[in-house]
């Protein structure tokens, strides 16, 4: 194993959960701890509330702490984590006047074009900035000079950070991880074919043309300057070649950490409760019991309609409500977070209260009501493809569009604790570098249907066939033109799950999902370690 004095790895997720990312940094940090123990340091921000996964510690580097500069704030705690490892949270809008001096320094030193940023940008590259002060600030108190020390920074909103080092604390190398381009995920999601054309397309002139041009232009030199450059996955590793002109150095595929996974009776019990909760809160909305041996199904991830599947979800459980082929109850459940304006008063007094329902109640797909019901892509989609909840249907379909945290005010679980209720997912992703929720289902024991534009589920295929899905995983061949091929081929496994034996499966499931702990897949984190450090000794030396 590589010999590391310190690893800080800084993050836009860390203790503020938005995406996978999160799930990449809480879930590998037991292994990272193992190794170096309390010299992994995770950086992320702070947002001026209490987390519930932070817990702070003011005593941890308190010679330090009192040394810093009067506008550099930070608290120090540990993330309630397997591992509890150290984080800092920072609190960086006091640094926002220097935003034009920042960005004309990177313009200046590294070509990084930051004259067409909006949204996000101003504040994502503020927070690096001040990612970069602290790990400086850090790396000169206790004298690290000639120490073996890496910085890590997660995706374009880091980028200036890995950057500030790079310039102005040269002896720590640095390494930037793309978890997907932004040029590359705007194409799809602006329904342009992405993988038919990939390699006609210029990254730069793509970013133009899709008004992304500067969280591209920081993600591309960035690229271009650290010391070492990964990605997650294969798919994606072709996608920066060609958008950002730039291989990864290293591929550094996503594991997961089984410690989340409960055991045994635990296990059990834990399956038992979330198919409670489930059906209960399914039975109050559409007004009648869902029956025992009901076959649960869901989707779920970040609200990109297409680029996740989301439509062919629908689709496919549209297939699967005019099949006459099985007839066992099914629920499908999207589990997608929307611009969600409250929880469903009126489900909540029925689920509190016990109501008996024997009608369904006013929109029978829906938890939460919705800021843009009339215009949610989702809602839209379930009405027009004429789905009822009704009596007469075998498969009723129910949208939960808020972030299941434990307290959405209906299912009051986190999403664990109502994935390992489910008999199957089902991730149709157009785009996905890699795919953390089909890793999470399989690794509690739910067998799952994925597509082969994942980067998971090209990992998957190289375990299974691929067109069984009582293997575990079921990867699904998608291109730009097969859409139909799409539905019907995940009808049709589901179809055949459902009479399958489910603890065959589910013990498929485990077996591949030890495939990808963070045990086996950490050493793609050394090697790139190894490579940053040797890059950084010979940028050094020059």
């Amino acid at each position: 194993m590589i010999k590391l004095d310190y690893i800080f790895e800084s993050s836009w997720e860390v203790c503020n959960k938005v995406g996978g990312i999160y799930t990449v940094l809480s879930s590998k940090a037991r292994t990272l701890k193992n190794d170096f123990d309390d010299r992994i340091i995770f950086i992320g921000p702070d947002l001026d509330d209490n987390p519930n996964d932070f817990t702070e510690d003011g005593t941890l580097f308190r010679d330090w702490m009192e040394s810093l500069p009067e506008n550099l704030k930070i608290r120090t705690g540990r993330w309630n984590v397997p591992g509890e490892p150290l984080v800092f949270l920072v609190s960086y809008k006091t640094f926002f006047d220097r935003r034009d001096s920042l960005y004309y320094d990177m313009w200046n030193s590294f070509r990084v074009n930051s004259s067409h940023a909006y949204g996000d940008y101003d504040d994502s590259c503020i927070f690096a900035y001040a990612a970069g002060l602290v790990i400086e600030n850090f790396y000169r108190f206790y004298q690290l000079t000639g120490k073996k020390v890496v910085s890590v920074f997660n995706e374009w909103m880091l980028g200036m950070g890995a950057l500030y080092i790079q310039k102005y604390v040269p002896d720590i190398a640095t390494l930037f991880i793309t978890h997907a381009t932004t040029t590359g995920r705007s194409i799809a999601g602006n329904h342009k074919p992405l993988y038919s054309y990939l390699k006609s397309y210029s990254g730069d002139r793509m970013a133009k043309e899709l008004n992304v041009e500067a969280k591209h232009s920081l993600e591309k030199q960035t690229a271009m300057f650290v010391d070492c450059f990964t990605t997650v996955s294969d798919i994606t590793a072709q996608e920066c070649e060609q958008l950002l002109d730039k291989a990864p150095d290293v591929v550094t595929p996503n594991g997961f950490e089984m410690d989340f996974v409960p055991g045994g009776d635990l296990y059990v019990k834990k399956r038992e409760e979330a198919r409670r909760r489930l059906m209960y809160v399914v039975e109050k909305l559409t007004g009648r019991p869902v029956a025992k041996d009901a076959f649960l199904v869901s989707t779920s991830g970040r609200y990109e309609y297409r680029n996740k599947g989301i439509d062919v979800f629908i689709d496919a459980m549209n297939v699967l409500r005019r099949s006459k082929v099985n007839e066992r109850e099914t629920v499908a459940f999207i589990m997608v977070p929307a611009w969600v304006y409250a929880a469903r008063a009126d489900l909540k007094y029925i689920l509190e209260n016990d109501y008996n329902m024997t009608a369904p109640m006013q929109t029978p797909f829906l938890t939460h009501w919705l800021n843009n019901m009339n215009e949610d892509c989702v809602m839209n989609y379930i009405f027009s493809s004429g789905f009822t909840n009704s009596a007469s249907e075998n498969l009723r379909i129910v949208f939960v569009p808020c972030y299941l945290d434990g307290n959405d005010r209906i299912f009051n679980m986190p999403y664990y604790d109502l994935l390992i209720g489910m008999d199957a997912t089902v991730f149709a992703s157009y785009y996905e570098p890699w795919g953390y929720t089909p890793l999470e289902s399989i690794a509690f024991g739910t067998p799952t249907v994925t597509t082969d534009l994942a980067g998971f589920g090209m990992w998957a295929s190289t375990l299974v066939s691929g067109n069984d899905i009582k293997e575990g995983v079921s990867v699904i061949k998608r291109t730009d033109d097969n859409y139909f091929e799409v539905v019907n081929n995940i009808a049709d496994a589901l179809s055949e799950l459902m009479s399958a034996d489910a603890r065959a499966v589910r013990n498929n499931c485990f077996h591949i999902a030890r495939q990808a702990s963070w045990d086996k897949f950490i050493t793609y984190y050394y090697t790139a370690f190894e490579t940053a450090l040797a890059n950084a000794g010979k940028r050094n030396r020059n």
